[in-house]
């Protein structure tokens, strides 16, 4: 496992956009496992100026989100502030600023009539491409994946999950309350990769940042493996894996001086340019 510890967000972000970049790079048609919330967008934003200023090709690359709101779906003639959906925020952030195929981006389907037959076909869907090249993840403040709750199964599919009340308060007052929208009138199911779906990628990189991530990021990459941590199947994960962290998020963590010495040593033996 391959941990990088920086000083700053901006940092952080700006080495896991270069993770992503160097993918793209190496595989210009690769499959990428995006995520929403707050701590990827430094990393959407400087994948973006990537584009913009070094000309980094996203028109083969292929794209499926992790999750989705049941019963919300994107909506662009509802201002930005009003439509919660996941789809409308990867829009606004960053598909809109890059030249992404409209065809090549996959997205759970919040709308659809039979969630649990679209759930399948996600699945099939990511099988027809060849899989999940490299992952992107966040984690949230109960050490979830995507909406893969505290308890769900480590072995867990492409399904719909009720949220917890954690869950629930977070997201609340990340995005609903400023919309306006009541805590009665936000969904409370969502359709979400499963844990077994995403250890099936061939990389993972994961992104966490602040102090209130410091305890559950040591949990899950140096504590037990448990389903009430769903994040610590990192730890069972056999391929690629990059977690970047800044200094507050990795605050708790047994091991920062390894890490960092580990990090040295690559860097060390690096060869010059």
């Amino acid at each position: 496992m391959n941990i990088i510890i920086r000083d700053t967000y901006e940092e952080m972000s700006k080495y896991a956009a270069e993770v992503i970049a160097s993918m793209i790079r190496e595989k210009p048609d690769c499959v990428l496992g995006l995520a929403t919330g707050s701590t990827p967008v430094g990393a959407y934003r400087e994948l973006a100026r990537m584009h913009k200023e070094e000309g980094l090709d996203f028109s083969r690359v292929r794209t499926f989100n992790l999750d989705e709101y049941l019963g919300v779906g994107l909506d662009m003639t509802m201002p930005y502030e009003m439509d919660q959906s996941y789809a409308r925020f990867m829009y606004e952030e960053f598909f809109k600023h890059v030249n992404i195929k409209k065809e090549n981006i996959f997205l759970p389907d919040g709308l659809a009539e039979d969630p649990d037959e679209f759930c399948r076909a996600y699945e099939e869907q990511i099988k027809r491409v060849g899989g999940i090249d490299l992952q992107l993840l966040g984690i949230g403040c109960d050490g979830h994946w995507a909406f893969n709750e505290p308890g769900s199964s480590l072995t867990s599919r492409t399904r719909v999950e009720a949220l917890t009340k954690q869950t629930l308060d977070d997201n609340y007052e990340s995005f609903y309350r400023k919309a306006g929208i009541s805590r009665d009138q936000m969904p409370h199911y969502a359709i979400t990769m499963g844990v077994g779906t995403i250890l099936e990628a061939r990389n993972i990189l994961m992104m966490a940042n602040g102090k209130k991530k410091a305890t559950v990021i040591a949990k899950a990459l140096e504590g037990p493996v448990t389903s009430q941590i769903t994040a610590s199947a990192i730890q069972l994960f056999g391929g690629g894996i990059t977690v970047v962290l800044d200094r507050e998020a990795a605050s708790e963590l047994k091991n920062t001086e390894h890490y960092m010495h580990r990090e040295n040593l690559k860097n060390a033996f690096q060869p010059s340019e």
